[in-house]
């Protein structure tokens, strides 16, 4: 393990520094359009890419482009239209939840609170976190599989599980970076930081890394 003259808050600030100068513009690579539609592919994403998401929703919501649409639709149809992403029988089911309570309880508005959105099936943590960070502009941390890879390797949490690790960051980053670091631990976990052979020698952030490999 490489060790650092930071304490842990200046090291986890400069960890900030540096992804944000790696990846200036990053942003959430799922389509937005609307916070309906953001919501929706984020439902489709669960073990799918962000691309073949964006590719699959557009034939989604070109048969059903309203809220009240999807609302009515089958999810039958829904399901066979989300085929290609996966677990098409769950998400169709878990796009009508959203979508009845979008129409009927939230006055076809995303809730801003993260306790609210959990309750609809399919949503969980780090769904709903995506979703205020988002379209609100509310501090929340997005920990996928990624951001989990990430915050282990360069030691800014030790813990295994998602809730762990939201928690550890968010006592450790500012505020006003969470929804960013996120979104910037995407970039580098696909780029760099990969699940197999870590590319640490191009790394942007191996001249601060702590570099625990697992």
């Amino acid at each position: 393990m490489q060790t650092s003259d930071f304490s842990h808050d200046d090291y986890a600030a400069s960890v900030v520094d540096c992804l944000n100068e790696a990846f200036p513009n990053a942003s959430c690579t799922l389509d937005i359009e609307t916070p309906f539609r953001l919501c929706i592919r984020a439902i489709m994403s669960a073990q799918c890419t962000d691309k073949k998401v964006n590719i699959v929703s557009k034939e989604l919501f070109k048969k059903y482009p309203t809220p009240n649409s999807m609302d009515t639709a089958s999810e039958q149809d829904i399901a066979q239209i989300i085929k290609p992403c996966g677990m098409h029988a769950k998400k169709s089911y878990y796009i009508k939840s959203f979508s009845i309570l979008f129409e009927n309880e939230w006055a076809k508005e995303v809730p801003r609170d993260v306790d609210i959105l959990m309750k609809c099936p399919g949503i969980g943590r780090k769904i709903a976190n995506l979703m205020v960070g988002e379209i609100y502009g509310i501090p929340a941390i997005v920990v996928d599989t990624h951001c989990k890879r990430v915050a282990g390797r360069m030691g800014l949490s030790s813990s295994k599980n998602p809730a762990g690790i939201e928690k550890d960051l968010c006592v450790k980053l500012n505020k006003k970076e969470w929804i960013g670091f996120g979104h910037r631990a995407v970039l580098l976990g696909r780029s760099y930081c990969k699940a197999i052979k870590p590319q640490c020698e191009t790394c942007p952030a191996t001249k601060i890394c702590k570099k625990i490999i697992d």
